[in-house]
């Protein structure tokens, strides 16, 4: 593993600051969101879901890259209120793949709704 300028070691490419979490409580908090993940380090914002759709999900953007790495590894599957949280980094590029398919479905069924 090589090191970098502070010592750390590289990170996959994958790895960001933006943490996506989802199957949290629906109870859950925003305080309560950012005394678990401000253990690791400082966040810099909690974005939560409050929609029907998007309850149970939030973005964690952290000030630090190795913050970020650090609470992944120890909140990925961590059990808060009976429910085991999934964390992943976020990855721009795969939600603009997901919204580009959806926008092609929706063109597709406006067609096939056109011709019938």
């Amino acid at each position: 593993v090589s090191l970098n300028m502070a010592g750390r070691a590289r990170l996959s490419p994958d790895v960001n600051r933006i943490l996506f979490v989802k199957n949290m409580p629906f109870n859950m908090n925003g305080e309560e969101l950012y005394d678990l993940f401000g253990k690791y380090g400082a966040v810099r914002q909690i974005r939560m879901g409050n929609r029907k759709d998007t309850r149970g999900k939030a973005f964690v953007v952290y000030e630090d890259i190795y913050d970020a790495k650090n609470a992944y590894e120890h909140l990925a599957g961590f059990n808060v209120k009976d429910r085991y949280l999934i964390v992943l980094y976020h990855s721009a590029q795969l939600s603009e793949k997901k919204r580009t398919v959806a926008q092609q479905q929706a063109q597709i069924a406006e067609m096939a709704a056109r011709v019938q």
